[in-house]
């Protein structure tokens, strides 16, 4: 037996399939590159993102409605949806641990400093997450070990009862620490109203 040969062959056979390898990286990374690219270029296309994202969900509730089935799927896909809404909705930093460690808190007058709000999940991210899981659900549509027979109107029901509860206790934290969840822009004062205000502080 040659031994020579066969350990030339081994040594021939790694470095092909480490070249197969590092070739399969440097696919797989230009990629992504090129997937993150696009997706940084469609950043400021707000409105456009959005018809595409809504032109996704109509395709998704046709597909289910015409196939009568994959509820449970649907059901995961609304949970996830009110996940992602209440971290859009929510502040980056929560005012109540603002309070107590005696931080800069929210603006609740005129006369507080303007700071915008910042989300906890900002509006790109909720934007991708919520398209993407549409896509996943819609491709998930075409596999029938997903259509778990199940009795929907209680899946119904049993989601509008969370979003009901979860939407209220959002709504009672809007109101407790007193912000919105958007910004508005820089807040503008008259110059009249300041001209007043400073004439009468040069009065006697």
């Amino acid at each position: 037996m040659d031994i020579n040969g066969a350990g030339t062959g081994d040594a021939a056979g790694d470095a092909s399939s480490s070249a197969t390898s590092s070739g399969f990286s440097q696919l797989t990374a230009s990629a992504s590159r090129s997937y993150q690219h696009f997706l940084d270029k469609t950043t400021p296309y707000l409105l456009y993102r959005w018809i595409a994202f809504f032109f996704i969900a109509v395709l998704y509730v046709v597909r289910v409605y015409l196939v009568e089935g994959f509820y449970v799927i649907s059901y995961a896909l609304g949970i996830y949806i009110l996940n992602l809404l209440i971290g859009f909705l929510s502040p980056q930093v929560d005012p109540e641990f603002q309070e107590l460690s005696d931080g800069p808190i929210l603006p609740t007058r005129e006369t507080d400093e303007f700071r915008p709000f910042v989300r906890r999940l900002p509006e790109f991210k909720f934007w991708y997450s919520i398209t993407k899981a549409f896509c996943i659900a819609f491709v998930l549509t075409f596999f029938d070990i997903f259509d778990v027979p199940v009795f929907w109107p209680i899946l119904l029901f049993y989601w509008v009862v969370l979003f009901t509860l979860t939407m209220r206790r959002q709504i009672r934290h809007m109101l407790r620490y007193k912000y919105l969840p958007f910004s508005f822009g820089k807040q503008r004062y008259d110059g009249k109203k300041a001209a007043s205000s400073e004439s009468e502080d040069l009065l006697p």
